[in-house]
């Protein structure tokens, strides 16, 4: 169906409502109008959908390791929290001590990699918060407790689980003898808490490290967080991406040596996270807290293998990311990782004979983790220096271990001149897949459903290794599945893909939005999971062609008033000038008087001084003033913009609507790395033009933007920086139809992510079909989120009964529904 014939029915649908309303009788054939259509080719056949399509990336954000995924319940487990990691932290933090208690660090301690331990005296005791609320415990349920202590006598600990109310399980005795040596007893909690504390209390003097309690039920009794890893296993993973994100490529890459001592803030490096636990070192990670290491690569390993997951890890190739931007310049070290690269996949694929093989083996895996993918680096912001250093991976992988496909990346961003050089370096190089991470706005999902359209199919395939829409709306979720229509019919391009992030503690969050929820004791789907999990679990075998009918498009000009802000910087504005297309002056401010006619909606501490309006709070992020008529159009913003100080630029803002919905130019941004046009739409944000550049301190810059229609074209004291038009329409009707390899049905799966109901006429091309469908559908507001005590965004399954070669259809509004069709 044409654009032109959709208006036309849509209208005449409008006007016989219209009709109705008014008491008079619709026209009877306003029965037969729909306002979509669907055809699909059962005979042809579309691309292939590989098993490992969708998958997870987990990273340690928002605490989603310790105190989330690994079941561990005490914090600080091993003394080793520390002011130079965290200003807040204490070697004590998430301790109480009652009498003598010392951290100490010296020749005496647990081991090299266990560096501190406390000293505990007589008729003393230490006691453990926790995470969140702090200890949770469910009665009926055994909990694990150990400790690694060492006494020059016999002395006995008392060893106790409580809450406020009193104990939660019989307390226990342990006695210590001479060296290091690791003591255990089991707690059976008596009633539920989700305020325990756990209490070791000394008869005489003790030291004590790696003090732990972990419930006896485990996913698959492997350490993990049972209702946490079930929520993941559930939507049938495909693979496994792990360790992250930033935690590879941020910190110092020379990693924990024994030899030169202890590196704090290192970057996520395998060989850190296995063995014993007792033996791995803790790490002070990019989001600012620590990392235990107790969730490692064995155990990611091991978790792909119980959801039946591909595992792909991702190795630092050092060129730090995620606004670092720096260039390790030293071939040693270089080699080193190479070599630890190669170290990793004899540990996943290696017979016990090997090394790395006899390694994996005495950790309780003796049979390989097959592994077939690894990832090199990042979101590297410098693709020259990142490419350099991935081709040397990449050789020395091929060259001993010729069946991995060795995975590299794009950048940070969707688009723009990091992104364009990475993916001609990919090319050139005929890297088989390359990595690509966008976080944008649900309109901007809703544009670019065909981004993939036009990938070359005989270039390098594509990762999409972390996205989302910047929220868990159900509004999100939905620009998501419309999303996801895209990526399945390009399943010839798109190899893998992952929302991210996965978890995300309620009590310490980094990022949002996150697919899982959690605190101490209960945990909660998102709407975006929702809609991930509809897709993961129906994914089917090949895509069948089909096309639909569109919406039609109404686009007026960029309207809206004019804005500065700051972020995480101080900067001075002046001489703010806004013309109108024939000349006339819509504001004039060189505020040589007040700021009255500005209206502050972010943070920060503005004031005219001298002339200039200043903001000068350096911390503060969005500090947005905005002047004018959201009515304006066709305009020419001119202003003159000065860094005082800080880490980033500033931003000059136009189109603006409202506190979510504006464009800005932001010159400086990413740590003073790169100048981009950002749209916000209700919120979330999405990059129009990117190029890398920074901002001089104390340089007055004069910036141009002038607004036609819906093109934008940006000028930089008098040259032109760069354009756009912001024309592409958000679609709210998309679909895809794929064939379940198993059962041969057809997968009709819809999205219609507007607030008005989709009536749709099917036609199966003359398919033989079963006149019933199983349905299943997720409807709700667009603002709607699922919380621990609400799921709005929940599958609803039924059965349609109207099925043939064609019926109709009626999607409700804000809706994701699958129907599943039986071919006969």
């Amino acid at each position: 169906m044409s654009p032109t014939r959709t208006r036309w029915r849509l209208g005449l649908t409008a006007a016989a409502l219209l009709v109705a309303s008014a008491g008079v009788p619709a026209p009877a054939h306003a029965e037969d109008i729909t306002d979509y259509t669907i055809a699909v080719d059962p005979k042809g056949s579309g691309a292939k959908i590989d098993d490992t399509m969708y998958g997870v990336f987990f990273e340690d954000i928002n605490r989603a390791a310790d105190g989330g995924l690994y079941a561990e319940l005490v914090q600080n487990r091993s003394f080793e929290y520390a002011t130079a990691d965290n200003t807040s932290y204490t070697p004590l933090t998430s301790w109480d001590t009652s009498g003598t208690a010392d951290v100490v660090s010296d020749d005496g301690r647990l081991n090299a990699r266990n560096r501190s331990y406390l000293a505990l005296g007589g008729d003393s005791s230490v006691t453990n918060s926790g995470y969140n609320t702090g200890i949770s415990v469910e009665s009926g349920k055994v909990y694990d407790f150990s400790v690694w202590a060492r006494a020059d006598r016999a002395d006995a600990l008392g060893v106790t689980l409580h809450d406020a109310d009193g104990d939660l399980a019989r307390a226990r005795r342990v006695t210590v003898r001479g060296g290091w040596a690791k003591y255990t007893a089991r707690f059976t909690a008596g009633r539920t808490s989700t305020t325990g504390r756990l209490t070791v209390a000394a008869d005489g003097p003790v030291a004590l490290d790696m003090v732990s309690l972990i419930p006896r039920d485990t996913y698959k009794g492997h350490g993990l967080r049972k209702d946490l890893a079930e929520k993941i296993a559930a939507l049938h993973p495909g693979f496994v991406r792990f360790p992250g994100g930033c935690l590879v490529n941020t910190g110092s890459m020379k990693g924990y040596d024994e030899a030169s001592g202890y590196e704090r803030k290192r970057s996520y490096q395998w060989k850190d996270t296995i063995g014993p636990v007792e033996q791995r070192a803790t790490n002070a990670n990019v989001w600012g807290y620590n990392q235990s290491y107790g969730l490692g690569y064995y155990e990611y390993f091991q978790f792909a293998e119980d959801t039946g997951a591909m595992p792909l890890p991702v190795v630092p190739a050092l060129v730090t990311g995620c606004g670092q931007n720096k260039a390790v310049d030293d071939d040693a070290l270089l080699e080193r990782h190479i070599q630890d690269t190669l170290d990793l996949i004899e540990f996943a694929n290696g017979p016990v004979t090997s090394e790395w093989g006899r390694k994996r083996a005495r950790m309780g895996h003796p049979r390989p983790f097959h592994l077939t993918h690894l990832e090199v680096g990042n979101e590297e912001n410098l693709p020259d220096e990142f490419f350099a250093r991935f081709t040397r991976f990449r050789a020395a992988i091929e060259a001993k271990y010729p069946d991995i496909t060795v995975i590299s990346n794009a950048g940070p961003d969707d688009s723009g001149s990091t992104f364009d050089t990475a993916w001609k370096l990919n090319r050139d190089a005929d890297v088989d897949m390359v990595d690509e991470h966008y976080y944008n706005s649900p309109q901007w999902f809703l544009q670019n459903n065909d981004r993939y359209d036009a990938y070359d199919r005989n270039g390098p395939k594509v990762f999409l290794g972390e996205y989302a829409s910047g929220g868990n709306t159900f509004k999100n979720a939905l620009a998501e599945g419309a999303y996801m229509t895209g990526l399945e019919r390009n399943a010839d391009v798109v190899k893998l893909a992952a929302y991210a992030p996965l978890l995300a503690n309620e009590d310490d969050v980094q990022w949002r939005p996150d697919m899982i929820w959690f605190n101490n004791h209960a945990s909660w789907t998102s709407a975006d999971y929702e809609v991930q999990k509809l897709f993961m679990t129906n994914a089917g075998g090949r895509v069948v062609p089909s096309t639909a009918s569109g919406t039609p498009a109404l686009h007026g000009p960029i309207s809206g008033a004019v804005g500065l802000s700051t972020w995480a910087t101080t900067a001075a504005y002046d001489d703010v000038q806004v013309t109108g297309a024939d000349g006339t002056t819509l504001l004039g401010d060189d505020f040589s008087g007040d700021a009255s006619r500005w209206t502050h909606t972010g943070g920060g501490s503005w004031s005219v001084e001298d002339g200039q309006y200043v903001q000068s709070d350096v911390a503060a992020e969005n500090t947005m003033v905005t002047a004018g008529d959201p009515a304006w159009h066709d305009y020419d913003l001119r202003v003159k913009a000065t860094k005082k100080s800080g880490k980033e630029g500033f931003l000059v803002a136009f189109g603006v609507k409202d506190t979510g919905t504006y464009y800005w130019w932001n010159l400086g941004g990413w740590n003073n790395t790169a100048t981009a046009v950002e749209q916000a739409v209700d919120g979330g944000k999405s990059t129009l033009i990117s190029k890398a550049g920074s901002i001089e301190t104390g340089r007055a810059y004069d910036v141009h933007i002038k607004v036609r229609g819906r093109q934008v074209t940006l000028y930089l004291d008098g040259q032109e920086w760069g354009r756009f038009t912001d024309d592409q329409p958000a679609e709210p009707f998309r679909q895809v139809v794929t064939r379940d390899a198993r059962t041969g049905d057809l997968i009709v799966k819809v999205v219609n992510a507007q607030a008005a109901e989709a009536r749709t006429a099917v036609d199966l091309g003359g398919a033989k079909v079963a006149p019933k469908a199983r349905v299943t559908t997720l409807a709700a507001a667009p603002d709607a989120v699922n919380s621990q005590t609400a799921t709005p965004v929940a599958p609803v399954t039924s059965v349609f009964e109207g099925v043939a070669d064609r019926f109709t259809y009626t999607f409700p509004a804000n809706s994701v529904t699958f129907l599943r069709i039986r071919q006969r």
